[in-house]
């Protein structure tokens, strides 16, 4: 990497990246918080997290200004593990995540991503936000109307203050005004430090106190690989999303190569395993981050935030926090997806909403995006498992078959009872140029029909392959004859 390179990537937006990085640092806290919460482990797991997380993806991992630390969706995996055996086994499941995300990253598993379709990506983003949202209701529990004024306040300097300069993230001035304004009055209104303890000592190493034995790792196995595979492909969404919002490119085998060594060392200080956080990677971009150092500053102004100014985050409201958050759940969710829902295929919009509305109630990304794969899948296969068949016969009574559609195990049934064995002269053509041979359920389809025309004594000659069709047809032994 030459010094132009390093430059490229970290010293070329330096204003931008600073001031949105630390923008972030703030959001950071009261998510890690709650999520250490969610997980039935100290904050400061989820704090410690949320700092070495970006600050070693910031010179590892593959997306540029995406910020990942602890998050809902991995946290809600591990509270069963933590409480029947310890925070130390969360540790060692951490650990253990981050090798298989290393594997992942080895075996391209970043590729897979180009699997999802656009609906499932919309209902994934648009989940996401919904979800941002309602996590903030909590906090409206039992508040006064200076709450509500809060929030009130915090988005209305976030929508309007960019009218009139753009020197610094309006989110940031947002919290520093509501700050301001909190301590100046003395005005009761809850806190960062109503959430929890917020230690001033920086992350030590620690190598997790369970036993190394074969019990073990098949205790903290299943909760490894889950974790593994949530983070891995919120991560890779994550990205995408990022890559279009700032119209680059990622190495997203990577960035998942990154998150596992973060994920590593995490649990080797006291933290838990993570993944990327549309939320607070919304934050960023829109703040101006674009580049590594944006991800540097979110992770390591949190430190500063903890270890030398925790008196002084420990009164910034709540409410400026939420307004923010509720800033990225109307920035994040895509509406014109509403607008288009009339537009888009009905089965399109079906998956798009049947993601939406199992990601939400699940809480669990993995399944959403699996099951709005699969629906997905299935409607492909519905679309193209259709093949038309046109007759013809030449001068010399020889019949012709011109199939067209693509073959493979979906279409077979179709394909076979086509035919008109009995009434078919001597010798008939099946022509594939129009067509395309997939499985080996094709090939199987193709040798039944030339079998039934063997039994009648009646030669079937097979044309119009292309050659990726040949091959398939060779590999298995059947050739193009018909014999």
């Amino acid at each position: 990497m030459n010094v132009q390179t390093i430059k490229d990537n970290w010293f070329s937006n330096i204003k931008n990246d600073v001031l949105a990085g630390m923008t972030v640092s703030f959001a950071l806290i009261p998510e890690a918080i709650a999520f250490s919460i969610a997980a039935g482990v100290d904050p400061m797991v989820g704090l410690y997290a949320s700092f070495i997380i970006p600050v070693i993806l910031s010179f590892f991992g593959g997306r540029p200004g995406m910020i990942s630390a602890a998050t809902a969706s991995v946290a809600m995996l591990v509270g069963v593990l933590v409480s029947k055996y310890g925070v130390e086994y969360l540790f060692a499941a951490s650990i253990l995540a981050g090798i298989i995300q290393m594997i992942f990253g080895a075996l391209k598993f970043g590729r897979f991503i180009t699997f999802v379709p656009q609906s499932v990506m919309i209902g994934f983003v648009n989940a996401l936000a919904i979800m941002i949202f309602m996590a903030q209701l909590v906090h409206f529990h039992g508040a006064s109307w200076i709450m509500y004024a809060m929030v009130a306040g915090t988005l209305a300097i976030i929508y309007i203050l960019p009218r009139f300069t753009k020197a610094a993230p309006a989110a940031l001035i947002a919290i520093i005004i509501m700050t301001i304004i909190e301590y100046a009055t003395g005005i009761d209104v809850k806190t960062v430090g109503d959430l929890g303890h917020m230690s001033s000592h920086l992350p030590s190493f620690h190598l997790p106190s369970v036993p190394l034995s074969l019990h073990m790792l098949a205790v903290i196995f299943p909760y490894s690989l889950s974790m593994a595979v949530v983070g891995s492909l919120e991560t890779l969404m994550t990205s995408t999303v990022v890559d279009e919002y700032t119209e680059t490119k990622s190495d997203k085998n990577k960035e998942v190569r990154g998150l596992g060594l973060a994920n590593f060392v995490t649990g080797f200080f006291g933290g838990m395993a993570g993944c990327a956080m549309i939320g607070q990677s919304v934050i960023n971009v829109q703040s101006g981050g674009r580049k590594r150092l944006s991800t540097f500053i979110a992770g390591a102004f949190l430190m500063v935030l903890i270890v030398v100014l925790s008196p002084v985050v420990k009164n910034v409201p709540m409410g400026a926090l939420v307004g923010v958050m509720f800033m990225v759940s109307i920035n994040t969710f895509d509406w014109k997806s509403l607008i288009n829902l009339r537009k888009m295929p009905v089965a399109e919009a079906i998956t798009m909403i049947l993601t939406v509305i199992i990601v939400v109630f699940t809480s669990n990304l993995a399944i959403g995006v699996g099951v709005g794969v699969v629906i997905s899948a299935l409607i492909f296969g519905w679309r193209i498992a259709r093949i038309h068949t046109s007759v013809g016969v030449n001068e010399e009574g020889i019949k012709t078959y011109t199939v067209s559609g693509q073959m493979f195990f979906g279409t077979m049934s179709h394909f076979v009872e086509t035919f008109e064995v009995r009434n078919d002269p001597n010798t008939i053509i099946i022509n594939f140029e129009h067509s395309h041979i997939w499985d080996h359920s094709a090939v199987t389809g193709i040798s039944k029909v030339i079998e039934k025309y063997k039994a009648h004594n009646k030669s079937v000659k097979i044309v119009g392959l292309n050659d990726e069709s040949k091959n398939v047809m060779n590999k298995i032994g059947l050739g193009t004859s018909g014999h």
